[in-house]
């Protein structure tokens, strides 16, 4: 069980303390809009004033607010992040991993919440949600490919890729990677993947696939390889 002492953390106690710290670790280079991936600080306003909760910002690109949590296992919880802290503490720390009983008794919430905090915690730490990849100065790859019964032979065989399901993946250099499964493989869908989970700092690197032509502006750079050399 973790030690009282060790909530005495301001992380643990103040909710200011705990939200700046989770902006420390998801916005290590600045905020950035978890809606459409814009991160020029001229383009994004912190919203003030008594009416507005705190750590709103607002998005000049996509016209939406969003704080630090929008499109991570926090959003939309009523649990204090406080608690969070304290439950990712606990998960982190503990030898031989913890329970939801131990974490109900410990930081207050019930066995029920509890039970939903570890689920939601372990779905984060599997790496698909989080801080956006790469970062200033580094290079991100982006392919996808296409999946379904390509034989001729079968029943309802057409040719191309429009009827076959799609899969996007993002690979960083000997770093995470993250895949994702689209209906449809399109600029539209593509650049969503894109624009939430890769910074716009970073060096895009994909093949000449026109998916990536008009997305790859809104990085530093965009190079391409030519598969077929």
């Amino acid at each position: 069980m973790a030690k009282i002492s060790t909530f005495q953390n301001p992380i643990f106690q103040d909710e200011a303390k705990a939200r700046e710290a989770l902006e420390a670790v998801l916005w290590p280079e600045g905020p950035f809009c978890r809606h459409c991936g814009n991160s020029h600080p001229d383009m994004l306003a912190k919203m003030q004033g008594k009416s507005s909760r705190p750590g709103l910002h607002y998005c000049n690109e996509c016209k939406r607010e969003f704080t630090v949590t929008v499109g991570t296992v926090f959003e939309r919880s009523k649990v204090p992040l406080t608690k969070w802290w304290m439950a990712a503490h606990m998960l982190n720390s503990g030898k031989n991993g913890v329970s939801a009983h131990e974490i109900h008794r410990t930081i207050g919430v019930t066995y029920k919440t509890a039970w939903f905090m570890m689920h939601r915690l372990r779905e984060a730490m599997s790496g698909m949600s989080g801080a956006p990849m790469r970062g200033k100065g580094k290079s991100e790859q982006a392919d996808e490919t296409y999946y379904g019964n390509s034989s001729k032979r079968a029943k309802g065989y057409r040719k191309g890729h429009s009827h076959k399901a799609s899969v996007v993946a993002l690979v960083e250099p000997k770093g995470r990677v993250r895949a994702f499964h689209l209906k449809t493989a399109t600029s539209k869908t593509v650049r969503d993947v894109l624009v939430r989970n890769v910074h716009r700092k970073s060096e895009l690197h994909t093949d000449e696939s026109r998916l990536y032509i008009e997305v790859g502006k809104e990085f530093a750079s965009h190079k391409t390889v030519e598969h077929g050399l």
